[in-house]
């Protein structure tokens, strides 16, 4: 099984793309997904049939990355700045358009951004 980004992870790639009070992502389609729903779907494909095969799943919503992470930042209410840069790196590496998001035929959560930030007030 192939998950996209987990929103779990979401304030690290902030932190790992951050230079001083800026935060630099790149331009390109972003799907990030609960985690819990990555576990349901990981428990349902372990006691199925087998699949001989591998299956992808992202969550509902499309983003482009830079505009999540501003969207995200602010709803932190942290003070750092989004730029989006296409030559940023995404954990060592400089992204292409495709490269974050499934390809057709994959599988998609319910969890949306929103519904999945309530529940991670406090955090």
């Amino acid at each position: 099984m192939h998950a996209t980004q987990f929103f779990e992870f979401a304030r690290r790639i902030a932190d790992g793309a951050t230079d001083g009070g800026t935060v630099r992502m790149p331009p390109v389609a972003f799907r990030p997904i609960a985690g819990d729903e990555v576990a349901r779907t990981v428990g349902r494909v372990a006691v199925g049939s087998p699949l001989n095969g591998s299956i992808e799943i992202a969550g509902p919503e499309p983003f482009r990355m830079d505009e999540f992470f501003r969207k995200a930042l602010a709803a932190w209410g942290d003070p750092r700045e989004v730029v989006a840069d296409p030559h940023a790196h995404y954990f060592g590496a400089e992204l292409n358009e495709p490269d974050l998001v499934p390809g057709d035929g994959a599988t998609f959560g319910e969890i949306t951004y929103a519904d999945w930030l309530k529940g991670t007030a406090g955090e």
